[in-house]
């Protein structure tokens, strides 16, 4: 993936949107992936689907705002 804002980004947030965590596998990241992933499905089934959207959006957002360090 190029960076911020590029293409990849942009296709890994999209696909954050449908499955938390989808990104950031997309990414390579796999350990952001895990984590989002379970996160989110913890906490929409804890709180009965009400606060899940929050990790979900948080998972969307740092697929698109990530940043490769070299």
């Amino acid at each position: 993936m190029a960076g911020q804002g590029s293409a990849g980004n942009v296709i890994a947030a999209l696909a954050s949107f449908f499955i938390p965590g989808l990104g950031q596998l997309l990414q390579g990241r796999l350990f952001a992936a895990a984590f989002m992933f379970i996160l989110a499905s913890i906490v929409w089934v804890v709180t009965f689907g009400t606060l899940g959207w929050i990790i979900h959006l948080w998972s969307v957002i740092d697929a698109a705002v990530w940043r490769r360090k070299w």
